[in-house]
């Protein structure tokens, strides 16, 4: 008899990464969180400490983690600025916990996955261009990339990756002081997005009726990109 499946999920503290944690653990997935700051989700759950601003200190993590069925890369920040007053350190701090980090992270997990597992991004809706968020649109893009490219290299293997492009949502993201130069505004739905709602197209994916979906960007916006 198999146990619970093992999920390893980023940014699990707070937002969009703690309600797909969540989700996972209510559908009986074992799941080992990495934030910073600590995460305490009940049974089922265990945190590492982790810095995905210093990629090069995630070796050790990967190696505490052990085999996983699922990498679910949901942690990040956004900085945001016209052109203009653009700086160039927010770019570098929000690649690297955005894309170096989901690197570091799958090039180590994936060669012990087993066949069949599951990868999840989780990108933005403005990664297609939003006025004020280049940057972060910039390298939301790049894991458009990522995705994509990891899809064909390991359909051979059954694993799927896809990229979840969630638009404003309710999150503490929302009150950062680094994001102060683009207000939030209601999407065309009334609503910002849920972030259980997230958490359970995730849980889809990752799920065994996600087998057929690869390489691909699901845009949860209510409305935003309409």
């Amino acid at each position: 008899m198999t146990g619970p499946k093992h999920a390893v999920v980023t940014g699990t503290s707070s937002g969009i990464g703690k309600a797909i944690a969540e989700r996972l653990l209510a559908d009986g997935w074992r799941v080992t969180g990495l934030s910073r700051t600590e995460s305490s989700l009940g049974e089922g759950f265990q945190w590492l400490q982790a810095d995905l601003s210093e990629p090069e200190s995630l070796g050790s993590v990967v190696e505490a983690i052990g085999p996983a069925d699922a990498l679910v890369h949901a942690a990040g920040f956004q900085r945001t600025a016209p052109l203009g007053e653009l700086d160039p350190s927010a770019l570098a701090g929000m690649f690297t916990v955005h894309v170096a980090a989901a690197s570091v992270l799958a090039n180590g997990l994936v060669p012990s996955m087993p066949d069949g597992s599951r990868i999840v991004l989780l990108g933005s809706r403005t990664s297609t261009g939003s006025p004020g968020k280049s940057q972060y649109a910039a390298t939301k893009a790049a894991l458009m990339g990522l995705g994509r490219t990891w899809a064909q290299e390991l359909a051979p293997r059954g694993i799927t990756v896809n990229v979840l492009s969630p638009g404003p949502t309710d999150t503490p993201m929302l009150n950062d002081p680094g994001r102060a130069a683009t207000p939030v505004r209601l999407p065309a739905l009334g609503a910002l997005v849920d972030p259980d709602d997230v958490a359970a197209l995730a849980a889809f994916l990752l799920g065994p009726h996600g087998k057929s979906i690869t390489g691909q960007n699901y845009v949860i916006c209510g409305g935003a990109s309409l």
